[in-house]
């Protein structure tokens, strides 16, 4: 069942590129956070999204926002991306049970084993305030989070 704007976003906890468990409660009351599902490190749109939240994070909302990038990889690519391109928030292992976290939110393919590319803007009380999921080839327009995080 896919998550829905005006739902409470389901919680999960996933360990981050370094090993540290990241708990989507934990931010709850501090934070707005955008959640990015992506289908797999290394590869080339997700390369180019994640690098373009990278270098437009400050214009996101800054400090009262954090982003959360979640996939299906293990801890350790995501670790070697991570310093690859210089990411400088958490890349999510939804590694096991595989895709479990994407599932939950409604934006994992079955057939092809990766999520879907969906985000998530969630408000400090935990509600997703705005959602876009675009097919695996289908880049996301960074303005429309801006807009979204703008409305917050």
């Amino acid at each position: 069942m896919a998550v829905e704007v005006g739902d409470v976003a389901p919680d999960f906890e996933l360990k981050d590129q370094h090993g540290t468990p990241v708990k989507l409660s934990d931010l709850r009351g501090r934070k707005n956070v955008v959640v990015v599902f992506y289908p797999l490190a290394f590869s080339g749109v997700c390369t180019g999204e994640l690098c373009a939240i990278r270098d437009e994070l400050p214009t996101l909302g800054g400090d009262d926002v954090q982003v959360l990038a979640v996939s299906v990889d293990s801890m350790f690519a995501l670790r070697a991306w991570s310093d690859q391109e210089g990411y400088t928030f958490p890349l999510l292992a939804d590694f096991w049970p595989h895709g479990g976290t994407a599932r939950r939110y409604g934006v994992f393919d079955e057939e092809k084993g990766v999520a879907l590319r969906g985000t998530f803007v969630i408000d400090t009380e935990g509600v997703v305030r705005w959602k876009v999921v675009n097919a695996i080839p289908d880049a996301r327009d960074l303005d429309e989070y801006r807009k979204a995080l703008a409305g917050l």
